[in-house]
């Protein structure tokens, strides 16, 4: 019998891609997103790929419409099997340049959307026993950066209500289980539909890969749900054992880094469209995809799925390099007080 699956933020980027990888396995996908023209082309390509889909347009930041989107997937497919939670959004700029109402905006997708999500699988789940909720977090979850204040504390709270939520399982002998996912920089449009007040253009910070092999390693973190989350990439294992081991030689760094490894060459008006309060795949029926600007840089090849999957050799090999990133960072450090 085929999985029934819901993804949230299924649009663009890291769920579309998602949504693809469960309907090669012949799931039947609910799609959510704000964008119909995105939600279109997503269930077209579930379709393609030998799933079944049913779109729902829905705004996450509303509890209300994405209850209303978990009863309407479950009329179209029976009851849901895997809740893969994705939607966000955000604003790349300086906490001071920021607005209230942006900065409740961001928390409000990128959180609380996690939180209905969650609030309306285990609404259906918990009776059922059974059932698996997949967040898909962030490095920037565990190790914040300058210029994405507003995600980078969204994240951080979605770790911290999931751990929560986990213990509430544990305690109750739950055959439900809540995992997630903490990629590494990410080729999707998020790039160039955020909100943005940088002179130029915003990027992933380098190395970048594509939402294929995030979305393998959602699927295999559906699969394999008891361990606590997975971390997707070197380069995410390596800035999560930095900021544990030298957390304030790592703030030195990024202070002195994150501005320009956030920015392209490219010059960007101050006025360019953004999705925070409205899709931009609106009337015009243009459609994203999973892919983003920045396909000549990303890796392709997924190393770092199996390093997802094998979690303890990945966190020997990288711990046995940390020392030498260690090192690096306080030579920086120490450079940067002679300036």
């Amino acid at each position: 019998m085929s999985q029934t699956v819901v993804v949230t933020g299924a649009s663009g980027g890291i769920g579309r891609a998602v949504a693809r990888a469960f309907a090669q396995r012949g799931a039947n996908v609910g799609l959510l997103a704000r964008g119909r023209a995105g939600l279109e082309a997503a269930a077209r390509d579930v379709e393609e790929a030998g799933g079944r889909a049913y779109l729902v347009p829905t705004d996450v930041a509303d509890a209300a419409q994405v209850e209303a989107a978990a009863d309407a997937v479950e009329n179209a497919f029976g009851p849901i099997d895997v809740w893969v939670n994705v939607a966000f959004t955000s604003v790349f700029a300086p906490f001071t340049d920021i607005r209230a109402e942006e900065f409740k905006r961001v928390t409000e997708v990128t959180y609380l959307g996690y939180v209905h999500g969650t609030q309306a699988a285990l609404a259906r789940m918990l009776p059922r026993k059974t059932g698996t909720i997949v967040q898909v977090g962030s490095a920037l979850g565990e190790r914040s950066i300058p210029l994405q204040s507003a995600y980078c504390g969204a994240k951080h709270a979605v770790n911290g209500f999931t751990s929560s939520v986990r213990t509430e399982l544990l305690h109750n002998n739950s055959n439900v289980h809540i995992t997630a996912v903490q990629m590494p920089a990410v080729n999707t449009p998020q790039f160039s539909w955020v909100l943005s007040r940088l002179p130029r253009h915003p990027q992933p910070v380098p190395p970048i890969y594509q939402p294929e092999i995030a979305a393998r390693a959602v699927v295999y973190a559906a699969d394999h749900p008891r361990r606590k989350q997975y971390y997707v990439g070197a380069s995410t294992v390596a800035t999560v054992l930095a900021n544990r081991l030298v957390p304030s030689l790592l703030d030195r760094y990024l202070g002195r880094t994150g501005y320009d490894s956030q920015q392209t060459s490219q010059q960007v008006s101050a006025d360019r469209p953004d999705n925070l309060w409205a899709p931009l795949d609106g009337d015009d029926g243009h459609d994203f995809g999973a892919h983003g600007a920045f396909d000549r840089q990303a890796h392709g090849r997924a190393p770092q799925l199996w390093a997802a999957q094998h979690p303890l050799i990945t966190w020997g090999a990288v711990a046995a390099g940390s020392s030498a990133v260690s090192a690096a960072l306080l030579v920086m450090a120490l450079r940067g007080r002679r300036h």
